[in-house]
């Protein structure tokens, strides 16, 4: 990746090293999905008072200015990593805050938390085990280095761009939280069974990641940051975190009923869905047969 001169987002929250944990981990899920199209509009409609087609837009391709939530400053004496985190969570300020002022809104970004082992947040402790998380209680992101390492070296996902997909992905939760659907989501789970909420869960995934394809084309577009290489680099990080792909590895056998994040092929199909099209209206994983 190209990052350059680009500035460091300062909602960096390093807590390494602080024992910022009580116990074991606990995974952490995002509830969302199904087909419920027509409900994310009226979601749409109602936060940001106008037509929600204008949100999903092509919107400008210029670099926006830079969002006006407050920051604080980041820890000093930071390692190359963390600047590398910080640039990426940049970027995505940048595109969501433009695509957000398009629709005459105010983008406030999450917060990144760098932690170690484990960790307290809104939503419970969780252990490095749990990977990167979104927690909408907070509206924080939570994210383990060494979950770069394991990428690596356990799932065959190396480079800087797999690593920065992780993060826009989980910024696609934050935005997702903005937006209402996580919450709306949360409340249509209620009445169903597991395997109908897992497959409720799976949509929302698939639209995360269709969000982070949307971020890496419009932050291309805007400054040039993909290199060669890189395009292949995010799509096989997303097929390497297909639940198919993590359950065979795990104990072997295959079971779609207990999918929450979806397999590899629409893992990679709704990522490279947003990435070719930079258009949020590309990004509805709700509407019936659409995953």
């Amino acid at each position: 990746m190209r990052l350059g001169d680009q500035r460091e987002s300062r909602n960096i929250e390093d807590r390494r090293g602080t024992g910022g944990g009580f116990g074991g981990g606990l995974p952490i899920r995002i509830a969302g999905g199904g087909g419920l199209g027509g409900i994310i509009l009226v979601v749409l409609a109602l936060l940001f008072g106008v037509d929600p087609t204008a949100l999903f837009s092509g919107g400008p391709q210029e670099r926006p200015g830079a969002p006006t939530a407050q920051y604080a400053p980041p820890a000093e004496g930071g390692d190359e990593l963390r600047r590398f985190v910080a640039q990426v969570l940049a970027t995505t300020e940048d595109v969501w805050s433009g695509i957000f002022q398009a629709a005459g809104r105010t983008y406030e970004p999450p917060r990144l938390v760098l932690f170690t082992g484990q960790v307290q947040s809104a939503c419970g402790i969780a252990g490095a085990a749990a990977g990167p998380f979104y927690c909408p209680g907070d509206r924080k992101v939570y994210l383990d280095l060494a979950f770069f390492r394991d990428m690596e070296r356990r799932l065959g996902a190396p480079g800087d761009f797999a690593q920065a997909y992780v993060i826009a992905h989980e910024v696609g939760h934050h935005v997702q939280h903005a937006l209402g659907i996580i919450g709306r989501v949360d409340q249509l789970r209620r009445g169903m069974t597991e395997a109908e909420g897992n497959a409720l869960q799976v949509r929302v995934e698939l639209q995360a990641d269709c969000f982070a394809g949307v971020w890496a084309n419009r932050a291309d577009a805007a400054r040039g940051i993909l290199e060669r290489g890189d395009i292949e680099e995010g799509l096989n990080a997303a097929a390497a975190v297909g639940d198919d792909r993590l359950q065979r590895r795990a104990q072997g056998v295959v079971v779609p009923e207990s999918f929450t994040h979806g397999s590899s092929a629409q893992r990679v199909r709704w990522f490279r869905r947003g990435l070719e099209s930079g258009d949020l209206r590309q990004c509805d994983s709700f509407t019936p047969g659409s995953p």
